[in-house]
């Protein structure tokens, strides 16, 4: 059965031809949706066969959702422009029977890199990309971007993720993040107390470096972890800030 790869972009001219030539090995359509580039993402990922949609980011979740109804095909692979299908990804969707198959969707396990580092914290990551559009597809809520259904098939096989060139790009990424769940609690409602900061950086520490093993990663386990108990905690102080400025 035949799939349509749905991207979505913005200022990715170093990484869409990359993508693009991953997805094509088992997609017959490429589908594009640009958040109004200002690089050569759009010229490149048309001079590749990819058929370029531009529209202003409406979120993650939106954005992903916006394409599918713009497909020709009933099946959908999501992929972001810093990811690629491993080859055991690549055969596994092969030999899937997706005319007659029970499933709404199925996952992959995600490999995360920074730089050349895999990251082995953050696997296996798994991540719902490959659905049936007329059953379901990414909610538009705000937040982390998810396919909603209970009805997946986890596939044994690899996404690649380039997340980060290196760490100082991640930190960098990560005060996006670290803003943007803090903006999204507070507008759901949600409170934080004066030991939030503490408690969750700490928790983050602690499940990182021992419940997931990070302290016997090397330098790159101690790095993440290290990172993602900052985050933490600055998620919690921009949540108490925001309280305190009501």
């Amino acid at each position: 059965m035949k799939i349509t790869a749905n991207i979505i972009t913005l200022n990715e001219e170093k990484h869409i031809e990359a993508v693009i030539k991953s997805v094509q090995q088992l997609c017959d359509e490429v589908l594009v949706i640009d958040s109004l580039s200002t690089d050569r993402t759009c010229e490149i990922a048309e001079s590749l066969g990819a058929r370029v949609v531009k529209q202003a980011y409406l979120g993650d979740g939106p954005q992903k959702a916006f394409g599918a109804p713009l497909a020709k095909n009933e099946w959908i692979l999501s992929i972001d422009a810093d990811e690629r299908l491993d080859t055991n990804a690549i055969e596994a969707i092969k030999n899937l029977d997706l005319q007659n198959t029970p499933y709404d969707a199925f996952s992959f396990a995600r490999k995360t890199y920074v730089g050349k580092a895999f990251i082995k914290l953050w696997y296996p990551d798994r991540v719902t990309r490959l659905y049936s559009r007329s059953k379901c597809g990414f909610t538009t809520a705000g937040g982390h971007a998810r396919v909603k259904t209970d009805n997946v098939k986890a596939l044994d096989a690899d996404m690649l993720h380039y997340s980060y060139d290196d760490y100082a790009q991640m930190i960098q990424t990560s005060h996006k993040f670290i803003t943007r769940g803090a903006k999204i609690a507070h507008e759901e409602g949600k409170r934080a107390s004066a030991f939030d900061p503490f408690l969750h950086g700490l928790g983050a520490l602690f499940k990182a470096l021992v419940l997931k093993g990070g302290a016997f990663h090397g330098i790159n386990g101690w790095n993440v972890a290290v990172i993602s108990a900052f985050s933490s905690y600055m998620k919690y102080a921009l949540m108490l800030e925001m309280q305190d400025n009501e």
